[in-house]
């Protein structure tokens, strides 16, 4: 499980997170839900280690990571795909995938056959460099070097963002597949609210950097959580 516990995040003299927890267990997808600019990304980033947390604590398989590094923390088995997708647009898509490999011990640095299967489009794109794929392939890709680092937490930021419906249905069955294999806690940044109330077990609405709701889905007040989203 990850625990994220009261975490404080700031850019400079602007506080990003005010006192921020979430609980995201396996086989479950916690989605984090508000408007632009509201601290969501500030969040993932916090959990990934890419920005140091002011105050707070966060953990991840009974491990308090707080103060460990991104590869440190990649090496623990937690993978991000970040907003935009970034992937390498002069690299191969068998180049990107083995980007993941920096994390993995020697024996463990090949591209495990689920990939194809969650993702088939990409076997047949192995020699194309990564900028010529459309955006909706770049973002598959963009799941798929995460998955290769066999993660245990996948951190997911906005993967529907820019991106055409009928992939957006294909990745939205992927995440799924890989809650229901409960070996894998999945957070989920959306503003698509129809998307992350479909596939999420569990929820928080950020506003301004403060959590204004939280619990499971099925308790969710769609009205409540709606007028957070909107502008």
């Amino acid at each position: 499980m990850l625990i994220v516990d009261g975490v404080d995040l700031h850019y400079g003299a602007s506080q990003a997170l005010r006192g921020v927890s979430l609980e995201a267990p396996l086989g479950e997808v916690t989605c984090v839900l508000g408007r632009n600019g509201v601290g969501k990304t500030s969040l993932l980033r916090a959990i990934m280690g890419q920005h140091r947390v002011s105050a707070g604590a966060i953990r991840w398989n009974d491990a308090d990571v707080t103060g460990l590094p991104p590869h440190r923390r990649a090496a623990a088995g937690i993978a991000l795909v970040p907003q935009g997708r970034e992937i390498f647009p002069l690299l191969t898509v068998e180049e990107n995938l083995r980007t993941g490999f920096a994390c993995l011990p020697r024996g463990s640095r090949t591209v495990p056959d689920e990939i194809f299967e969650l993702f088939p489009v990409l076997r047949d794109m192995m020699g194309r460099r990564g900028g010529d794929l459309s955006g909706g392939q770049q973002q598959q890709l963009a799941i798929a070097r995460a998955l290769v680092t066999r993660p245990g937490l996948l951190l997911l930021d906005e993967p529907t963002e820019g991106i055409q419906p009928s992939i957006i249905k294909d990745i939205g069955r992927v995440i799924g597949k890989l809650a229901a294999r409960s070996d894998m806690a999945i957070v989920l940044v959306e503003q698509y609210f129809e998307f992350a109330r479909d596939l999420a077990d569990r929820y928080i609405v950020l506003d301004r950097g403060d959590v204004v709701m939280a619990g499971r889905t099925g308790e969710m007040v769609e009205s409540d959580v709606r007028r957070h989203l909107t502008v």
